[in-house]
């Protein structure tokens, strides 16, 4: 990035335009404030690949800038990349306890916590550096410690909502209202805020409100009750875990990412739960059905989940049985509901009754309606305005909202990721875009999967491969053996035996042409093969496999 010196420049590595990978920079001369460093999980067509994460090469490249990392809240589309992120990269990390926790738990799976200092914070702290500080204030959201970032620079206030909404009964602590108001009051230079929910009306109903959903469930519940949500969800499960115990049942924890998250937040105090109320998965099936509260993770039809294994009869402990009850206490994820509806029909197949949707009030959203939206707008009242944190069609929608409460529509940037918005202290605009993207994380290797990969998964999964080999003599010119043909995906060679030997007839023939022609390069070898090949197998089967032409040389 050009060096501007007194401007403040905003840009986001992920997040805009998307459903993840959150994450976002503020950069004033030699400083750089990162906010957030998440994931997102793989489209259909990314065959393979397991994790989505931002391309930090800039920061790497600017690594002397980066004074910290901070972080909103503990999802994973927040900071399910820093594992990832911070084998390279090196800068402190800040957050609140349940955030710092979580992090903490995923730097030691990954042997890195001695290389990154982890710092927790409060929403009354600020973290000064030479050019910018950075303050806080406490959100509402689906999990504890939500909080808003503030970074405070020479030309004024850049504010960060992380996800949130307005929640006037909550579970948890209250969002800091006043403190919002008066940063609003002293003047903001810009706010970056969620556009999450910014095509639904109304106002975010309370976490409060599922409240009475869940317990009518145990009320009426005769057997087990198995219920399924976000792990990171800790005030969900904590409304579970207190209808577990008004109605006499023990709780048992399954799912490697719900005991953790529930570990972690019995510890900090925001789930509490007597021990002798706790059981493990052995000692469900010796229990009465009515004494039994199942918590597990699955809400989104994820195929190794708990859920999703007990649904499929392959968990090692508990089966579904009839008189059971699953709650899906959750909405499902854009690309997740063919995987959701399959757990459900596996579920009822197997004689549980299952509660999921609108069939009762048992979930609301995390984030803030069009009302919690314009509310945040009004308080803070911001001289330039970037939606954040959703698909396009939900930015452009909150620039509409923010335009209704008085924002100048000229005031609004609608950004991409790597698009740089230059604020100084006559005007703001875009003026570069800086190298970003995405990098795919495919088992242990993280960034050598790319387009050309994915590429080749998506032909071999279409149409399969054709593997061709044959064996030359150069000096003497000469086909010793072959072409040999082995398929995988494309057909079953017992009943393709006329289309394989006609196959196996032109390579020999082009084979031996181009002996003829004395044509020695491998390179134009394959790429004749491969080629006449592919023509020959289109115009007989309409298919189009990946030819592999293997040549030996004696």
């Amino acid at each position: 990035m050009t060096k501007r010196e007194g401007k403040v420049s905003i840009f986001s590595l992920g997040g805009l335009g998307e459903i993840g990978k959150n994450m976002y920079c503020v950069e004033y001369q030699d400083e750089i404030i990162v906010i957030d460093s998440g994931l997102k999980f793989p489209d259909d067509d990314m065959l393979g690949v397991d994790l989505v994460i931002p391309d930090t090469s800039y920061l790497l490249e600017n690594q002397q800038k980066v004074k910290g990392v901070f972080l909103t809240h503990g999802h994973e589309d927040h900071i399910g990349a820093i594992p990832y992120v911070f084998k390279d990269l090196r800068a402190p990390i800040y957050g609140a306890p349940l955030t710092i926790e979580l992090v903490k738990s995923k730097l030691e799976e990954h042997n890195l916590l001695r290389d990154n200092p982890l710092y927790t914070v409060s929403s009354d702290e600020e973290i000064h550096f030479a050019h910018l500080s950075v303050s806080f204030f406490r959100t509402t959201h689906s999990i504890p410690d939500s909080i808003g970032i503030v970074v405070h620079t020479p030309l004024g206030v850049v504010i960060h909502t992380g996800d949130f909404k307005f929640d006037f009964t909550p579970v948890g602590p209250k969002a800091e209202i006043s403190k919002i108001s008066k940063l609003g009051q002293n003047g903001v230079l810009a706010l970056l805020s969620d556009s999450t929910n910014s095509e639904k009306p109304g106002s975010t109903p309370s976490e409060s409100s599922v409240r009475n959903g869940i317990e009518q469930i145990f009320d009426e519940a005769d057997g087990r009750v198995l219920f399924a949500t976000f792990a990171s969800n800790v005030y969900r499960i904590q409304q579970a875990v207190e209808a577990s115990i008004s109605h006499n049942r023990r709780l048992c924890v399954v799912g490697r990412s719900m005991k953790k998250v529930f570990e972690i937040s019995r510890k900090l105090g925001y789930i509490n739960v007597p021990e002798q109320m706790i059981v493990d998965v052995q000692s469900v099936n010796r229990m009465p059905p009515s004494e039994v509260t199942i918590l597990c993770t699955g809400s989104q039809g994820e195929p190794l989940s708990a859920l999703s294994r007990i649904a499929q009869g392959r968990d090692k402990w508990i089966q579904i049985s009839t008189g059971d009850t699953v709650v899906f206490s959750s909405s499902p994820i854009p690309g997740n509901t063919v995987n959701i509806n399959r757990t459900i029909n596996n579920l009822f197949r197997a004689g549980a009754n299952v509660i999921y949707g609108s069939i009762l009030d048992i979930h609301t959203s995390g984030h803030g309606h069009q009302e919690d939206l314009k509310l945040m707008l009004n308080l803070v009242k911001p001289k330039y305005f970037v939606p954040i944190h959703g698909e396009y069609r939900m930015q452009i929608q909150h620039s509409q909202l923010a335009q209704s409460v008085g924002v100048p529509a000229e005031n609004i940037f609608i950004m991409d990721i790597g698009d740089v918005l230059e604020i100084s202290s006559e005007d703001a605009r875009v003026v570069e875009k800086i190298s970003s993207g995405t990098v795919l994380v495919d088992g242990s290797g993280v960034g050598d999967v790319g387009n050309i990969v994915l590429r080749d998964r998506r032909l071999l999964a279409a149409d399969g491969i054709i593997v061709i080999v044959v064996t030359v003599n150069m000096r003497e010119r000469q086909l010793l053996s072959g072409p040999d043909i082995v398929t995988r995906g494309f057909v079953y060679m017992r009943d393709s035996e006329q289309l394989i030997r006609d196959a196996a007839k032109m390579i020999e023939s082009l084979i031996q042409s181009m002996l003829a022609e004395d044509i020695t390069s491998w390179g134009d070898w394959k790429y004749q093969i491969s080629h006449e090949l592919g023509k020959f197998l289109v115009e007989k089967t309409g298919r189009r496999p990946m030819v592999l032409p293997v040549i030996m040389e004696v």
